[in-house]
């Protein structure tokens, strides 16, 4: 019976990794990245590089670098075990802080460029004139105004308490 159980669980973390892979590709991350974080964040224990290839069949290189990158995002820690010379590695597992961490690496990789750059298309088309230009300087004033608001949005929500966040999300989706 332990054993049916074992390969119920393997297929449905596998399919959890390889299902979080392909959002993750979504979010701005490549895949391998994203399967990384899916199998540390479902793992019990810390896990050196070597598990990490092993378990995704991924080069000692993209592991590593993914690894690297999974560290600089603030998602995975690295964990010293004394005795072992290996570097282990162990994903944050509150989802809550996951999301604000995703959000503010999304924000600064992804929103404050465009941002700057709806800024500064607005900026030089703001003295133009002609019925091209004009309309072209009110479409960047009006999407640098919108995602300035939803950056705005997340950077509040990302914010708040779990708690608070879940109540104030109930009651505008109630």
């Amino acid at each position: 019976m332990k054993g049916a159980t074992d390969q119920k669980l393997l297929q449905a973390k596998e399919e959890f990794v390889a299902q979080w892979g392909a959002l993750g590709t979504q979010w701005g991350i490549n895949r391998t990245m994203a399967q990384i974080h899916a199998l540390l964040m479902t793992s019990p224990h810390p896990m050196c590089t070597d598990e990490v290839m092993e378990s995704l069949a991924a080069s000692r290189g993209n592991a590593h670098a993914n690894l690297k990158e999974l560290v600089n995002w603030g998602l995975v820690r690295m964990i010293v075990i004394k005795g072992d010379r290996r570097d282990f590695y162990e994903a944050e597992k509150d989802v809550w802080h996951i999301f604000t961490i995703i959000a503010r690496e999304r924000k600064r990789r992804e929103i404050d460029p465009a941002l700057a750059i709806l800024n500064k298309c607005a900026e030089e088309t703001k003295d133009l004139k002609g019925v091209e230009a004009i309309a072209f300087h009110n479409q960047m004033k009006q999407l640098e105004d919108f995602v300035s608001f939803a950056s705005k949005m997340s950077d509040r929500v990302s914010s708040m308490r779990h708690g608070f966040a879940i109540q104030l999300a109930s009651k505008i989706l109630g």
